[in-house]
């Protein structure tokens, strides 16, 4: 694993970003200069991870070692008991070195739609927003309201979410798809199960100037008043943004920037971000054509079941990693899934 580190590589690099930062005028590009620190944060911080779990694995096996030199049962649980937090502490550094992908280290911005079924699928929606905002706090990740619309009756229709932290694109990319869930409804006065539908878009939240031109004609932009949970910094004036690029199809929003100019900047860098995307998916397409190969449709896809009723199970129909504590994963324990889609990921 410590190869796969590239330690000397990542030192290189750490030393050539601080021999910049004594450059003169290194500050006066404030854009530049902080992605060149967020950068050799990351590199740092990949070093300390290896360096901790490396710390943890040598104590271990001290504490092994003394177990069994005084054959002593407490030191023994107490070693049983590091030794499951040592291989979680594993299992997450793993995991997190197949997040080599060109977004992943980026933040995410995580839209929902309710599908078809009212009420209902907007009960869902509102569920899954819960679901993504408690994984957040669960890895100390931030998160922030950038468009909502209210369900008519309870719920929500839509609602996108940015999830700031490191290597969130790359977790949550798992997450793209449409989430199915099985319940009785709770407004449903017949007591009958219904089956609701929920579609999840995910994409990283790119500040780089995207070579993507967007002819003029080829967007329609709407205004219209801001709405629903976006706390004190929604305007409620008309300030909102809606973008249309006409030949895709794609709908981009924007309500929670304190003006209309920032709104439209957001969503426009929204926007290039999804064609990028696209253009980037298609291109990978293309190439697995060449190679003959059979590749997943990405959008509007089943992905995931959420069962409530008559039992409880939760199952990913991609990798077939399931669970059967419904609860906790509505509490944000996802980790599980995401797992287990990056290593299917790696092997596909």
């Amino acid at each position: 694993m410590e190869e796969a580190l590239n330690r000397d590589v990542k030192n290189k690099r750490i030393a050539e970003i601080e021999g910049k930062m004594n450059e003169p005028g290194f500050w006066e590009d404030g854009k530049a200069s902080g992605e060149l620190m967020k950068e050799m944060k990351n590199l740092k911080a990949d070093l300390e991870n290896y360096d901790t779990l490396k710390g943890s694995y040598d104590d271990l096996q001290t504490l092994i070692e003394m177990a069994e030199e005084e054959n002593d049962d407490d030191l023994g649980n107490e070693c049983l008991e590091e030794f499951e937090k040592f291989k979680r502490s594993y299992e997450d550094y793993r995991i997190s070195t197949l997040l080599s992908g060109e977004f992943d280290h980026l933040d995410a911005i995580l839209t929902l739609h309710a599908g078809a079924g009212g009420t209902e699928s907007c009960d869902w929606a509102s569920m899954l927003y819960r679901m993504y905002c408690r994984w957040a706090e669960r890895h100390g990740f931030k998160y922030e309201v950038l468009d909502y619309l209210d369900g008519d009756e309870a719920g929500i229709k839509s609602v996108t979410i940015q999830i700031t932290g490191r290597n969130a694109y790359g977790f949550l990319k798992s997450e793209k798809g449409v989430h199915r869930l099985v319940r009785i409804s709770p407004f449903n006065a017949a007591g009958k199960r219904q089956t609701s539908f929920v579609s999840c878009d995910v994409m990283p939240d790119i500040e780089e100037d995207l070579d993507i031109e967007i002819a003029d004609e080829d967007i329609r932009i709407d205004t219209y008043r801001s709405s629903g949970a976006g706390g004190q910094h929604i305007n409620k004036t008309s300030s909102a943004i809606r973008i249309t690029h006409l030949p895709t199809g794609i709908v981009v929003q924007c309500q929670n920037e304190r003006s209309q100019f920032q709104n439209k900047d957001k969503a426009m860098q929204m926007l290039k971000s999804q064609l990028y995307l696209r253009k980037k998916e298609e291109q990978a397409k293309n190439l697995a054509d060449i190679r003959g190969e059979v590749t997943e449709i990405g959008w509007g896809n089943q992905i995931r079941s959420y069962v409530m009723q008559p039992y409880t199970m939760v199952k990913d129909h991609r990798t077939n990693f399931e669970v059967g504590n419904v609860n906790a994963v509505m509490d944000g324990d996802l980790d599980g899934f995401i797992n287990a889609y990056l290593n299917w990921l790696a092997v596909r």
